[in-house]
């Protein structure tokens, strides 16, 4: 099967003109005419993930290896010296980022890993009601996570309504109409402005919240007919208890 041809089913299952217009989702790396045989899922690209594997691959990863504009291919530097060895692997490139959060990712980890029915949608944000005590629940939230800890702004005893986002979405805080907002990479300052505004926040980690993206793909990449494997990329945080 050509890139082409998975390429449309990956537009259809989500649409890549869903994505962001700051995002940089689609074919990255090759090009539409070559022939696969082997498709690799992963959050992110990684040296360690390249040198595994074979040549000729596919790799579909969440996050763009190519963010931002390129004006230079300096191959001792991050991410020209993963693109070189993908060039001479001849493995190609699909990102599936803000797209798959829309369509798919958000919605698996409200009803799949924390195990809430979704109340609404809008854009981004899923929301859920819990009506449940803010530390049994922010206890809950970590442990479905597999956080070491519960990194938290607690504005009410009693959570109500929650939203959530996966990945970084603080950004959204002045939009978020809840009293809980669960989202990763909340800062400092992220934290002042929500308590200001009486919204408790739980940090639900970048890579912890959206490292699901392989294990929903993988089930609609099946019927293709090609072998699909989840290689997943590592943290590359550690934590040191």
């Amino acid at each position: 099967m050509i890139i082409s041809e998975i390429y449309e089913y990956l537009n259809k299952l989500s649409p890549f003109y869903l994505q962001e217009s700051w995002d940089n989702s689609g074919l990255l790396v090759g090009d539409f005419f070559s022939d696969i045989t082997t498709i690799v899922l992963s959050i992110d690209v990684d040296e360690k993930l390249i040198d595994s594997l074979e040549s000729n691959t596919l790799l579909i990863t969440h996050h763009p290896i190519i963010f931002g504009a390129l004006k230079q291919l300096d191959f001792s530097q991050y991410p020209a010296n993963l693109i070189q060895k993908m060039i001479k692997k001849n493995i190609s490139n699909i990102a599936m980022h803000t797209n798959f959060d829309q369509t798919h990712l958000n919605d698996y980890v409200v009803t799949e890993i924390l195990g809430y029915e979704i109340s609404c949608k809008d854009g981004f944000v899923a929301y859920m009601d819990v009506d449940e005590d803010f530390d049994a629940f922010a206890k809950t939230v970590s442990q479905a996570f597999k956080l070491p800890h519960s990194k938290c702004v607690k504005t009410t005893q009693r959570v109500q309504r929650v939203a959530l986002t996966t990945g970084s979405g603080c950004s959204l805080i002045k939009s978020v109409k809840a009293d809980c907002f669960l989202t990763g990479d909340i800062k400092y300052h992220d934290a002042m402005e929500a308590k200001s505004i009486n919204l408790s926040l739980i940090d639900i980690g970048h890579y912890e919240s959206e490292h699901f993206f392989a294990q929903i793909l993988q089930k609609h990449l099946k019927n293709l007919g090609l072998k699909v494997i989840i290689a997943s990329s590592e943290n590359p945080f550690t934590y040191i208890y």
